[in-house]
């Protein structure tokens, strides 16, 4: 994906700079760069298990003081 940013009239190079990495950043290339350039494992079944308990865990909590805040 290119981001192109063109010279408006007298601009100055800085700002054009500038209204470029804006651009970019609004784009989020180089956050999905940056989490390319290592190599990220796939969690183990066991992991993901674990982990779907926590967030299981976590949403029964949030749905207990949900319903007592309540009263």
């Amino acid at each position: 994906m290119a981001i192109y940013a063109f010279r408006k009239g007298q601009e100055s190079n800085d700002s054009l700079f500038q209204r470029w990495k804006k651009q970019v950043q609004k784009t989020g290339v180089m956050k999905t760069l940056r989490e390319r350039s290592r190599y990220k494992r796939t969690p183990s079944k066991r992991l993901v298990r674990i982990r779907a308990l926590k967030r299981e865990g976590f949403r029964q909590e949030n749905r207990q003081k949900q319903f007592y805040s309540n009263m």
